[in-house]
C-alpha cells in the first residue's frame, strides 16, 4: 500500500490500496489458490463448448435443420473468443480478473439456460454461440493474466495447470452432458450445465490482485479532483444571507462567515482564470489526440512489417488451414459414428472424451519436444499437420467404431499442437512483438475454426456423406504443411527462424504472457 501526499492538504497523506509493482511476485502462497480457481473457471467456461459434439446430434434432431447452419452453434464458440481476444484482454486490463470473472460467469451461464429455451437454430447461434464464446474469452484471459501475476519462476508449471483445465473439462462434461439428456432431456441437460457454470462467480472470488486495475486508478483520480472542486465551490446565496442577517452573531458564526467569504473569493478567482485554463486544456486535449495517433500509425507500421516476414506469412496461412480443417471432427465425430451405422447413440465414453483426453497429451509430449535444442520447432509443428491431415483422410475409410476411436486419439494428439504457437511466434517475430503478432496469428485461428464446421456441414448437405468433407479438411491441413514446410527452408527463407533463435524468457510483463499461454 502506497501513502502518497494529498492533493488537497500536502500536509497530510492519502492511503491508497494501490500494489506497487514490485520485481518479486508471490510464486506460491495464495498464488496456488489462483491456480486451483483458474484451473477451475477453465473446466467449467470450457467443459461443454470444448465437448459440443455430444450436442450437435441433439440439435439436429430437434431442430431438424441442415448440418451446415447447425455447425454455426459449434463453429462460432470456439472461434469467436479467439477473435476477439484482444476485447477480452482489453477488460481484464481495465477492470481486473476478479469481476470479469464473475461477468464471465454470468454470460456462460445465462447462454447456456438461454440455450434451453431456444425456438430454433439461430435463437441457438445467439445464445449457445456468441454469448458463451464471448464469456469463455474472457476467462480464458482473465485466468492466465492473473496466474502469470501471481508466478515468475514457476510460471510455465501454473499456466501448464491452469490450461489443462479445458482437455480435462471436455473429457468430462462429454460423459455428464451424454448423462444428462439420457435422464433429463436436451433442455434439462443446458440447465443443469448452466447452473453449475454459476459456480464460476466463486472462482472468481479467489481472484485478488496484485495491481490496481486502470479503472480504478481512473476514478480514485477522479474522485480526488472532485474534492478539490468542492473546496472552490460557491456557496448558495441563502446561506451567506441567513449569516450576514444574523444580529447576535457567535464567534463559530464570525468563522463560519470568513470562510464563506474566502470560499466565495476564491470562486471568483477561478473564474476569471477560467478562459487561460480552457486554452491549456484545448493544448493538452491537441496534444493527446497527437500522441494517439502516432502511437496507431507506430502500430499500424508494426503490423505491416509482421505481416512482411515471410516465415510468419507462412504460418498464418498454415494455422488458418489446420484450423479449418482439423476442428470439424471434433463437432461431428459423434455425427459420423451414428450417421455410418457403427453405434446407435453417443456411448458412455465418447469419442470426444477420448480426443480431449488425447489433446492433453499431445500439449505436454509436443511441449517437451520442443525444449530439446536440436529439434526444430516449425518443423515439430508441420510434422503435427501432416499427421493430422493423414488422419482426416483416413476417416471417410474407417469402418468400424474401435477404428474411429483410434483416429480420434491420434487426432486430438496432433491437435495438441497448439501449445507450439507462441514458441514459433517467439522464434519468428522476437519477444518485443510476441503479444501483437500472437493476436494477429490467433485472428486466422478464430477464423479457421468458424468457417471450418458450416463448410463441412454443407458438403454433408450436398452430397449427403462425409466422405467429400473430410477429404477437403484434410487436404486443407496436408496444403498447410506443405506452404509452411517450403516457405521455411532455408533456401527459401533469408530468415531461419531457428538459426540462433533466442530463448523464451519469461518476463515479468504479464500481458505478454497472458496473450499466449
Amino acid at each position: 500500500m502506497l501513502r502518497i501526499p494529498c492533493s488537497v492538504h500536502p500536509s497530510h497523506s492519502c492511503n491508497l490500496h494501490i500494489m506497487a509493482p514490485s520485481t518479486k511476485v508471490v510464486d506460491g502462497g495464495w498464488g496456488w489458490a489462483i491456480v486451483m480457481a483458474s484451473f477451475m473457471a477453465q473446466l467449467l467456461a470450457y467443459g461443454s463448448p470444448q465437448s459440443v459434439g455430444v450436442l450437435y446430434p441433439e440439435w439436429l434432431h430437434a431442430f431438424q435443420e441442415g448440418k451446415g447452419m447447425t455447425a454455426w452453434v459449434g463453429s462460432l464458440v470456439a472461434g469467436v473468443g479467439l477473435i476477439a481476444s484482444p476485447i477480452c484482454s482489453a477488460c481484464v486490463d481495465n477492470f481486473g480478473a476478479r469481476p470479469v470473472t464473475i461477468f464471465s460467469g454470468v454470460m456462460v451461464a445465462g447462454g447456456l439456460m438461454l440455450s434451453a429455451f431456444a425456438p430454433n437454430v439461430q435463437f441457438l447461434i445467439f445464445s449457445y454461440g456468441i454469448v458463451v464464446g464471448l464469456g469463455c474469452g474472457l476467462v480464458y484471459a482473465a485466468t492466465l493474466t492473473i496466474t502469470c501475476q501471481y508466478f515468475d519462476k514457476r510460471r510455465g508449471l501454473a499456466l501448464g495447470i491452469v490450461t489443462t483445465g479445458t482437455s480435462i473439462g471436455a473429457f468430462l462434461y462429454a460423459t455428464v452432458q451424454n448423462e444428462l439428456i439420457v435422464l433429463y432431456g436436451l433442455d434439462g441437460c443446458l440447465l443443469i450445465i448452466g447452473a453449475i457454470a454459476l459456480n464460476l462467480m466463486a472462482c472468481g472470488g479467489f481472484m485478488r490482485p496484485l495491481y490496481m486495475p486502470r479503472y480504478y486508478l481512473k476514478q480514485k483520480a477522479a474522485l480526488e479532483r472532485n474534492t478539490e472542486e468542492q473546496l472552490f465551490e460557491k456557496p448558495p446565496a441563502s446561506d451567506l444571507n441567513a449569516t450576514a442577517g444574523s444580529t447576535a452573531a457567535s464567534p463559530e458564526t464570525t468563522v463560519a462567515v470568513k470562510e464563506l467569504l474566502i470560499t466565495v473569493d476564491a470562486k471568483d478567482l477561478s473564474s476569471q482564470t477560467e478562459k487561460k485554463g480552457s486554452f491549456l486544456t484545448r493544448l493538452a486535449i491537441m496534444k493527446v489526440i497527437k500522441k494517439k495517433q502516432q502511437a496507431y500509425s507506430r502500430y499500424m507500421q508494426s503490423t505491416s512489417e509482421i505481416l512482411q516476414d515471410q516465415a510468419m506469412v507462412a504460418y498464418c496461412f498454415a494455422v488458418f488451414l489446420f484450423s479449418l480443417g482439423a476442428f470439424p471432427p471434433v463437432l461431428f465425430i459423434e455425427d459420423v459414428a451414428q450417421s455410418e451405422g457403427l453405434i446407435e447413440e453417443v456411448s458412455i465414453f465418447p469419442l470426444v472424451s477420448i480426443g480431449a483426453i488425447a489433446t492433453g497429451v499431445g500439449k505436454l509430449v509436443l511441449g517437451i519436444l520442443v525444449d530439446i535444442r536440436w529439434i526444430n520447432s516449425i518443423y515439430l509443428y508441420t510434422f503435427t499437420m501432416f499427421g493430422g491431415g493423414v488422419v482426416l483422410l483416413l476417416l471417410p475409410v474407417t469402418k468400424t467404431y474401435f477404428g474411429l476411436q483410434i483416429l480420434s486419439a491420434l487426432h486430438g494428439f496432433f491437435s495438441g499442437n497448439w501449445s507450439l504457437t507462441s514458441y514459433i511466434t517467439t522464434n519468428i517475430v522476437g519477444l518485443d512483438r510476441l503479444t501483437q503478432a500472437h493476436g494477429i496469428l490467433m485472428f486466422f485461428g478464430g477464423l479457421g475454426i468458424m468457417l471450418g464446421p458450416p463448410v463441412v456441414g454443407w458438403f454433408f448437405d450436398w452430397m449427403q456423406s462425409y466422405d467429400l468433407a473430410f477429404y477437403f479438411s484434410g487436404s486443407c491441413v496436408l496444403l498447410g504443411a506443405v506452404v509452411l514446410l517450403l516457405l521455411t527452408l532455408p533456401c527459401c527463407n533469408r530468415k531461419n527462424s531457428d538459426n540462433d533463435r533466442p530463448d523464451v524468457l519469461y518476463t515479468s510483463n504479464c500481458d505478454k504472457v497472458a496473450s499466449v499461454a
